[in-house]
């Protein structure tokens, strides 16, 4: 079929069945992620509660291989959560099942939004775009994994057993952990995302590779202190298990994109 100009109308009702699929695809997740959530609260959600979490177990066997006795690889950890909030679970059930269909949706999310812009570019753009999208999309759920096998746990771990005297008792309520578990972790894959909004930045022509490359060292500074506010451990470990990879994303930020046209660089 021959392709034809398409009216500003016919591009809003195409945004308008991308929508429709996109918002259908969330629905259907969130009804299969509801069903199962009894399951999945115990097994995924509630996991960095436990002593058996895949990462305890790993910093236990670093402790054992490397004989240290430091108690951040030899903590024995169990949480206990409370409920304090009559209507409190029905809701945390739903929001959940929400959440969980949104971060797992990311992918077709991408792809429907490569099907509306594609036909608008030019083949090298579409290249450029697809690879974009590609890598966007494998980033983030590297942030959401990474946020949940180390970066979470590890400021639960810290978080629920500070105390700030010895006569109060720390109890964790479902809210606050579920509340903390859902923004850290969707704030981990969202941060895996710098180089995609860098690249697309770069085509606005907002920042260009000199631009990066001589505000590093602020660049640096400003990593550090988003991991110790995404981390408030304390500890140099958990400060650099968050802030290593974001730096590590701005270098892979400016090697994604070009550098300011040598045509421009007489106007400033």
């Amino acid at each position: 079929m021959a392709e034809k100009e398409l009216t500003f109308w016919d591009h809003l009702d195409e945004l308008r069945r991308v929508l429709f699929r996109v918002l259908g695809v969330w629905f259907v997740l969130a009804v299969g992620y509801f069903i199962f959530m009894p399951y999945l609260f115990d097994k995924v959600v509630l996991a960095p509660c436990h002593s058996d979490f895949l990462f305890y177990d790993l910093l236990r066997w670093i402790g054992n291989e490397l004989n240290l006795q430091d108690e951040f690889f030899t903590q024995e950890f169990h949480v206990k959560l409370v409920n304090i909030n009559l209507a409190a679970p029905f809701f945390v059930h739903m929001s959940t099942a929400f959440w969980m269909s949104v971060v797992t949706a990311a992918p077709y999310l991408f792809y429907e939004v490569w099907r509306f812009v594609s036909p608008a570019l030019y083949p090298n753009e579409r290249r450029g775009v697809k690879k974009a999208l590609f890598i966007g999309t494998l980033m983030f759920f590297v942030g959401v994994l990474l946020g949940y096998f180390m970066v979470y746990p590890l400021t639960l771990r810290f978080l629920s057993t500070y105390q700030l005297s010895a006569t109060i008792e720390n109890q964790i309520s479902l809210n606050s952990y579920i509340d903390n578990f859902m923004m850290l972790i969707l704030c981990m894959g969202l941060a895996f995302e710098l180089p995609l909004v860098t690249w697309l930045l770069s085509l606005l022509g907002l920042v260009h590779k000199t631009f990066l490359r001589k505000y590093r060292r602020h660049a640096i500074v400003i990593i550090v202190i988003a991991a110790a506010v995404i981390t408030p451990t304390g500890d140099p470990f958990t400060l650099s298990v968050v802030a290593i990879p974001l730096y590590l994303l701005y270098e892979l930020s400016i090697l994604m994109i070009k550098d300011k046209p040598q045509s421009l660089t007489h106007e400033e």
